[in-house]
């Protein structure tokens, strides 16, 4: 593509997304500005996804763009951030053509303006591999208020919202290893809901989070490890989607099965610790507790389970 074409078909697909913030310069510059907000600190995460690693080879282009931003907006839900802007980069493979270009920048855009965020810049390239994307999302949290890794203490209890497993479940559909007729699962897997509606409850509550992108063990684990603490995992507590509890039923071994929903990841949930008494936090589950020691213990009726790497591994 020439350096002409390049500049035309930015101001064609990424121009409208920034949805005329100042900072943008209608992405004529090669740098933007990110205005300040007085009481408040600026919260910034980035994450990547590669065609045939977080996605299946050969994925809908507008799901590519839609798992990108939401991925990202999960990471500042878990720091009980409020987002407004991000900035896109993007390697083209050989088969994004231009009407499969326009529609990752339609579903992009789509997204965008469901979450409120503006696109304030970023950068387009080809690649001879398969296609990847970064997106950098920026949020806003009060002064001093980001909710991190770091902050469980003993006789908390773990808590995680939603339900879990059903991201796992839904890449195996993906894969053709699964039946989902009513196509919950695997929507699921491909268009994760980042819980930004659980920024208050977050903030009032909860004392370290993380999002369960790699698995509710492994996420939970690095709760443990920033804090310093241990945590055990009860895993008849886990709370599971009616999809989830049907494909449980036909499972020969309960114990196996929870524990490979614990560690599948992609659920894109909240797991965080708080010293909340029932009735509880509304929309969370309270699957284990907050311990002294170090590490994540997972269990199934009392018996300790080896969990193996807790979770997806990105390296």
């Amino acid at each position: 593509m020439s350096a002409a074409d390049e500049f035309g078909e930015i101001a064609r697909l990424f121009r409208p997304l920034t949805r005329g913030a100042a900072g943008a310069f209608d992405l004529l510059d090669d740098a933007a500005v990110v205005p300040g907000r007085p009481g408040f600190d600026l919260v910034v995460t980035k994450d990547a996804i590669v065609e045939g690693v977080h996605a299946p080879f050969g994925e809908a282009p507008g799901l590519l763009a839609q798992k990108l931003v939401r991925v990202n907006l999960s990471d500042l839900a878990a720091k009980a951030a409020e987002p407004f802007a991000g900035f896109l980069a993007v390697a083209w493979s050989e088969r994004f053509g231009p009407d499969e270009r326009a529609a990752f920048a339609a579903a992009l855009g789509a997204d965008l303006a469901a979450f409120g965020v503006d696109l304030l810049g970023g950068d387009t390239v080809a690649t001879p591999g398969p296609f990847w994307g970064s997106f950098t999302a920026l949020g806003w949290v009060p002064e001093g208020r980001m909710l991190r890794r770091a902050g469980a203490r003993p006789g908390e209890g773990l808590w995680v919202s939603g339900t879990v497993g059903d991201g796992a479940l839904g890449l195996a559909v993906a894969k053709g290893q699964l039946n989902d007729p009513s196509g919950g699962l695997v929507e699921r897997y491909r268009r994760p809901t980042p819980r930004l509606d659980l920024r208050e409850l977050l903030r009032a509550h909860a004392t370290a989070a993380a999002d369960v992108s790699d698995g509710l063990v492994a996420d939970a684990g690095h709760i443990a490890e920033a804090s310093g603490v241990g945590l055990r995992l009860d895993l008849e507590r886990l709370p599971l989607s009616a999809a989830a509890r049907r494909w449980l039923a036909d499972q020969p071994d309960e114990a196996a099965a929870r524990l490979s929903l614990a560690v599948g990841g992609d659920d894109y949930e909240i797991v965080c610790t708080a010293a909340v008494a029932d009735p509880g936090m509304p929309g969370f589950a309270r699957v284990g507790d907050v311990v002294d020691g170090a590490g994540i213990e997972v269990r199934m009726a009392g018996l300790r389970l080896d969990p193996g790497s807790g979770g997806w591994r990105h390296l």
